[in-house]
């Protein structure tokens, strides 16, 4: 009997943001699995999950993803992290993937799953929502971020200014993902449209290390963590 797959959304930080189904799966699943820094650094999904969890009691899992745009290498290193877990799944384990937020959205569960059902797709993969640090971020700054027919947009950071210009003007609010890397970038644009005044930053939210930044301008050159998100709106 082949175990079950299950990708286990953590939600944005606080322990007390996961579902009653998350709770449940990770008492029940007796391989916890999670992605694992190369240097070392504590998962940030797993520091939530070790709430209800105790490692010394479950097989844990610490699987390695390539921060590379080289196909070749990802291509091997997604095939190995695939074949560790089915390991573990051929042996009729069930295994919780955790994953901070939503497993639907912007997680390296997304590849997992698509990847596991190209190789064994005899494997049942189920999918276990969460809170994602969108949501996380507009209840932390009361912020709504659609009413009635105005329209969202969640958009990687990246250095085309251009689609994030667009992204600016075509929508009622943007959430930003990840801006530390382009910050000084985004904040050029914020001025160059005037929406400086419409943005706030918040890192980790929800979590004991969240930080909050309602004056965006005093961001300019400064370092910040990777799970940092811009919020704009108009």
């Amino acid at each position: 009997m082949i175990g079950q797959l299950y990708g286990i959304g953590m939600g944005p930080g606080d322990p007390e943001l996961i579902t009653v189904k998350a709770y449940r799966l990770l008492k029940e699943s007796p391989v916890i699995a999670y992605p694992k820094k190369r240097m070392g650094e504590k998962s940030y999904a797993l520091t939530i999950a070790e709430t209800y969890i105790n490692p010394l009691e479950k097989e844990m899992l610490g699987l390695v993803f390539p921060m590379t745009r080289d196909r070749g290498t990802l291509e091997r290193e997604w095939d190995r992290t695939v074949e560790a877990v089915w390991g573990r799944l051929s042996q009729g384990k069930d295994v919780a993937f955790v994953t901070e937020g939503d497993p639907m959205l912007y997680s390296t569960f997304i590849h997992m799953s698509r990847r596991m059902r190209e190789r064994h797709p005899e494997v049942n993969i189920l999918s276990v929502p969460g809170i994602s640090s969108v949501n996380g971020a507009a209840s932390r700054l009361h912020v709504p971020l659609a009413d009635g027919d105005e329209q969202i947009a969640i958009v990687p950071a990246t250095e085309d200014v251009e689609a994030m210009r667009k992204a600016l003007i075509d929508h009622d609010a943007v959430v930003f993902l990840k801006v530390a890397k382009v910050m000084d970038l985004i904040l050029d644009l914020l001025q160059e449209l005037n929406l400086s005044d419409k943005a706030m930053v918040v890192s980790k939210v929800t979590s004991d290390q969240e930080m909050v930044w309602r004056n965006v301008a005093e961001l300019k050159g400064q370092k910040l963590g990777y799970l940092t998100l811009m919020v704009v709106r108009k």
